[in-house]
């Protein structure tokens, strides 16, 4: 029997000025980086923790505009590890000017700092693959543009929340799940979460 829970005595609560106090705990990928997430649900399943994790700092996508031959158009891709390492310090001098800090987080990149108000003008819809026959798709906030080496990049952060399913390890350490280990539980975690929210 699964159970779900709000918050978990055991993390250390956050003293941010929240209306509702979360605990937080950091992921750690393996190049050793950390992203500090809030802990929005606890669920327990066949006797092992879980955790649905928000991060504390809003994330940060940056998209490459490649030419779609197909199409005769641009389009925006997903940049590789290597490729956000050439454009970092680039991108972070941008979003500077907008009194965000761009920092190399685990898993995803952050901003801190108070994100601009979203205008309709700057939202942005990028088809992230398909499932079931259905082409899914993400919108994006676009926060700002550059070019590096000729080549042009949006910086952006996702409308919908970012989350993190991770399982507690016997150290009591959230270890991120892997895709497929997400989707072997993923039925039984949700029915718990969608249990909660009612």
């Amino acid at each position: 029997m699964a159970k779900v829970g709000k918050n978990n005595d055991d993390f250390e609560t956050n003293q941010g000025d929240l209306e509702e106090e979360l605990p937080t705990v950091s992921l750690t990928d393996e190049a050793g980086r950390s992203l500090v997430c809030y802990v929005e649900h606890s669920v327990e399943v066949d006797g092992q923790a879980y955790l649905l994790l928000l991060p504390v700092d809003s994330p940060i996508e940056i998209f490459a505009w490649e030419d779609d031959e197909d199409e005769d158009a641009e389009t925006l891709v997903d940049l590789a590890d290597t490729q956000i390492e050439e454009i970092f310090e680039t991108a972070r001098a941008v979003l500077a000017e907008q009194d965000l800090t761009l920092k190399r987080t685990a898993y995803t990149l952050t901003a801190v700092g108070d994100l601009p108000d979203v205008s309709e003008e700057d939202v942005i819809t990028i088809d992230v693959g398909e499932e079931g026959g259905l082409v899914d798709s993400e919108q994006f906030q676009r926060l700002t543009s550059f070019y590096h080496e000729e080549q042009e990049y949006d910086v952006c952060t996702p409308l919908d929340p970012l989350m993190f399913f991770a399982r507690v390890n016997a150290s009591g350490e959230p270890e991120l799940l892997s895709p497929e280990e997400f989707q072997a539980i993923r039925p039984q975690l949700e029915e718990q979460l969608f249990d909660s929210f009612e």
